[in-house]
Order: structure tokens, then C-alpha cells, then sequence
């Protein structure tokens, strides 16, 4: 019996139902998150061995959010992961609606009903530790089984392992948490950032003499640790990147109390941001945050902190 249910496709730049879609496909099934040498390698497996339409199948929200109720943030959010999959090949993003009909689907029934009849795979590349199905009963033994009787070849990817160990998104997020954004960046093959929406705050870093852009950043977002770092801010439109210093955090010295915000100070510049989208690279953690006896010990501190940020950032 056919599966009633939409597949809600994104197709690099919008937004499409599974009748605007490419088919018949090849497949990279799993999360994707953050984009690691593994997945990246499951992702190549469909572009070399295949000639049918490179796609990239994952599911939103993620399945322990609907399980569990538990928060997990994404180190890519689907609006960023487009621009990361094109320069690899990948032609179409894919994300399969998870709710709980979803998850209580047999792996078999997803396999015939999702992938071979509506997106019409021909070959599916799959990490050799992914999941899937209901109870999480499919593996990808299980896939290539049931996958050859419908003539769909698969190809499964060994977990990458570096001198530190499996290479993982859960690593990719311990390191960020740390504000080692050096071993983030390896892992990541590229420099970690996030983006946001300028908004109007209290005016408090402007009355320090440090005017700060109030960022409004999507809470599904992995963020870094808290604490103080040198950043880029990149103005979305122009392009034109910025050397910054970001607070990551509450504020223990202005206003203990106050919730954990990304506040921004540009340097050299005075431009009016309200209302602009940045992406923020951060590139190094300067420290970590600190209650000040006083504001005077606090603007010093803001002070001492734009000049190191200064100096790492003066030739990127």
C-alpha cells in the first residue's frame, strides 16, 4: 500500500514538492551534519558510480527531537547546507518529514515506498554505522539486501578514523564547545560560522563606548562555547568581511541575569547594521567570560580584547 505522505524537497536554492524533483536519482542517505570527511565520502560514492541525478536524502527535524524531545542543534541548518553540497556535486537536497508515522515505518516500507518508487534511486551510497527505519531496524546490510531485489545498487562507506579516532559530528561539537575552532576547522574541512539578523538591544555596549550588532540567530543552530573571540563578520550582501570581536554569552558584569546572546563590535567602521544579515566566522577564542569588579575594569578589558582580535585578524 503506497505511503501517504509528502516528501519535501529542497533543490539547492527553494523550495519544491517530489513533482518538481529530478528523477530517477542516486542516493547519499544519512544526516550530513557538519559535512565531515565521512560524509563526504558517502556523498562522492554517488557522483563516480552513478549517472543518475546526485541526491542527498536526510530528515527534519531529527529524529531524537521527535523521539526524545531532545534539543539537537545542527551544525548546517538546511538553508546553509544547500551552498555546501553544490560545489560537491550534489544536484538535490532532499529532507523526508520526520513525525512519529515516520518513525513507527518499517525499514523495508521505507526503502520500497520512499526511496525506489518515489524518488526512484538506482544507487544509494550509506555510512556503514547509519540507522534507519523503525525501532532503528534498518542497517545498511539490511539496505543493500533489500535494495538488490528492487535493482538498486548500494554502496557502503567504512567510518573514516584520523589519529584521534572516528571522525564525527559528535567530535565536530565537543571541539566547537571547547572554542577549539582549529580542530573544528579540520574536521570540518572548512571554517566553522553561523549567521544572524541584526536587531536592536539595550544600547549598553554603545553607552561603553563599544557599540555592538545584537545578532538573532535561529535556535537550531550549534553555537560555540561562551566566552569572547576574534570573528569576521560578513555582510551577506556585499560580501565585505569585517574584523570583529564577538561576546558570546550572558553579560556577568552589566547584567548578570541576562540571557546568553551573540553581541558583535566591527572595528573601523560605524555603519548603521540594524536589520542586515552577518555571517559570523569566529577564528579564535580570546577567553573566557569574566565579572569585573567594576565598568571601568570591564571597558579595559573590552579594549585589550579588540587589540588582540585586531592583530589575529589583521591579515585574513
Amino acid at each position: 500500500m503506497p505511503l501517504k505522505r509528502d516528501i519535501c524537497t529542497y533543490i539547492l536554492t527553494k523550495l519544491c514538492n517530489p513533482k518538481q524533483a529530478k528523477l530517477p536519482t542516486a542516493i547519499a542517505l544519512g544526516s550530513f551534519d557538519g559535512l565531515h570527511a565521512g560524509h563526504r565520502k558517502v556523498i562522492e560514492s554517488i557522483i563516480i558510480n552513478s549517472n543518475e541525478i546526485p541526491t542527498v536524502v536526510s530528515f527534519w527535524p531529527h529524529p531524537r527531537e521527535v523521539l526524545f524531545g531532545e534539543s539537537r542543534l545542527r551544525l548546517d541548518l538546511p538553508s546553509e547546507k544547500t551552498s555546501l553540497l553544490e560545489p560537491l556535486g550534489v544536484k538535490q537536497l532532499v529532507l523526508v518529514p520526520f513525525d512519529l508515522d515516520l518513525a513507527s515505518l518499517p525499514a523495508e516500507t521505507f526503502i520500497k515506498e520512499i526511496l525506489h518508487k518515489t524518488l526512484q534511486a538506482k544507487f544509494i551510497g550509506i555510512g556503514e554505522n547509519f540507522r534507519f527505519g523503525r525501532n532503528r531496524e534498518g542497517d545498511s546490510s539490511f539496505l543493500q539486501k533489500t535494495a538488490k531485489s528492487l535493482g538498486i545498487k548500494v554502496n557502503i562507506i567504512p567510518i573514516i578514523e584520523d589519529h584521534e579516532g572516528r571522525v564525527s559530528s559528535s567530535r565536530i561539537r565537543a571541539s566547537l564547545k571547547e572554542g577549539d575552532l582549529q580542530k573544528a576547522k579540520e574536521l570540518l574541512n572548512r571554517p566553522y560560522n553561523f549567521r544572524g539578523i541584526v536587531v536592536r538591544g539595550k544600547g549598553l555596549g554603545r553607552q561603553l563606548g563599544w557599540p555592538t550588532a545584537n545578532l538573532q540567530v535561529n535556535g537550531r543552530k550549534f553555537l560555540p562555547g561562551e566566552g569572547v573571540y576574534a570573528v569576521l563578520a560578513i555582510d551577506t550582501k556585499t560580501k565585505i568581511k569585517y574584523p570583529a570581536v564577538m561576546n558570546l554569552g550572558p553579560q556577568p558584569t552589566i547584567d548578570p541575569l541576562s540571557p546568553s546572546a551573540a553581541e558583535v563590535h566591527l572595528m573601523n567602521t560605524n555603519m548603521d547594521l540594524l536589520g542586515k544579515e552577518l555571517i559570523i566566522e569566529p577564528v579564535k577564542r580570546l577567553r573566557a567570560q569574566k565579572r569585573f569588579a567594576d565598568i571601568k575594569d570591564l571597558v579595559k578589558q573590552i579594549g585589550e580584547d579588540a587589540e588582540r582580535a585586531s592583530l589575529i585578524l589583521k591579515n585574513l
